[in-house]
């Protein structure tokens, strides 16, 4: 009898709604656990890092992380799964673009610890008590993971060999990646395992769109009941359609929520944010430089905007 390939799930600086959207695939799960034997799942099962250590090198089929990498235990892992895996699968926004813990890289460690245990409204904290590394308490040493500077996406760690963005990504996808996976049927590695298209031409409002979309003002969400028929740019709300990579199932739209591109890029463009930037400069109606600030000024964070779920992959680049 031939011994069912291996299979681990393993979450890094993560929510745990990849997880959840694995459990989503209902019945075709049970395809996927008679089809492999999952040797390390912690959010569903009982397993020690011990004994994926004591694997050899190769042995686990497809390794399935999740989660940006921001402390020493991330790195940890992320390596030694690397090395005990023959493919890897960046699955979810946190692990292929830093997802939105990325955007703690625009703040330092120091700044965010002292906002955290000092500054903040709801902080209590009279002797100053930061975390460390090691703490002795009695006759024993405990001991936490370091903390690093900055949040990675996982290719910054390790190889990575297919990507399944998403926050989370779509059961559909899910099911489809798991499957070319399985059955040997993977584009070359590197690829990305969604569409190529730009949301926009899958966007069920794609034909409201006028032929020239002008923008006076830009609107939030929270201000304004959106139409629900009609496009989000036309009506003034920032919408990362143009530049995101399609394949999400446009369930934030669908809710009457434009996209925040957690799909990343489309395919071909590494600054998913810079090339928004310029799809929203060309949309502006402005007469003149005033009155372009005035109309950019509307937008509270156009940082954390463009870059909500890429900061961390765009803010790395050409540094180690």
């Amino acid at each position: 009898m031939n011994e069912k390939p291996k299979a681990a799930i393993y979450w890094l600086a993560a929510c745990g709604g990849c997880d959840e959207t694995i459990v989503d695939l209902n019945e075709a799960l049970l395809s996927v656990a008679d089809a492999v034997d999952i040797v390390l799942w912690p959010v569903a099962m009982d397993f020690k890092y011990s004994s994926i250590r004591s694997m050899k090198d190769k042995e686990i089929a497809l390794s399935i992380i999740h989660g940006s990498v921001r402390n020493s235990e991330h790195e940890e892992m992320a390596r030694l799964l690397r090395e005990k895996s023959q493919t890897v699968l960046a699955f979810g926004s946190c692990a292929c673009f830093g997802g939105t813990p990325g955007l703690a890289n625009f703040r330092s460690r120091k700044d965010i610890f002292q906002w955290v245990y000092r500054d903040a409204p709801t902080v209590v904290n009279p002797k100053g008590v930061y975390p460390m590394t090691e703490t002795k308490v009695l006759d024993h040493t405990l001991k936490l993971p370091e903390l690093f500077e900055k949040v990675y996406p996982l290719d910054r760690i390790i190889d990575v060999d297919y990507y399944l963005p998403g926050c989370p990504p779509p059961p559909d996808l899910v099911a489809n990646a798991v499957s070319a996976v399985l059955e040997g049927k993977l584009p070359p590695r590197g690829s990305t395992l969604a569409p190529h298209r730009p949301l926009c031409d899958t966007c069920p409002r794609n034909e409201s769109k006028p032929p020239k979309i002008e923008i006076p003002e830009v609107r939030r969400v929270h201000m304004v009941e959106a139409d629900e028929g009609k496009c989000f740019l036309a009506q003034g709300l920032l919408c990362l359609g143009p530049a995101t990579r399609s394949g999400c199932g446009e369930t934030c739209i669908r809710v009457n929520t434009p996209c925040r591109g957690c799909f990343g890029p489309v395919e071909g463009v590494d600054d998913g944010g810079a090339k928004f930037v310029s799809c929203l400069a060309a949309l502006l109606s402005a007469e003149d430089e005033a009155e372009a600030t005035r109309v950019t000024d509307g937008i509270a964070d156009l940082p954390g905007t463009c870059y909500r779920f890429t900061a961390a992959s765009i803010s790395l680049k050409g540094k180690s």
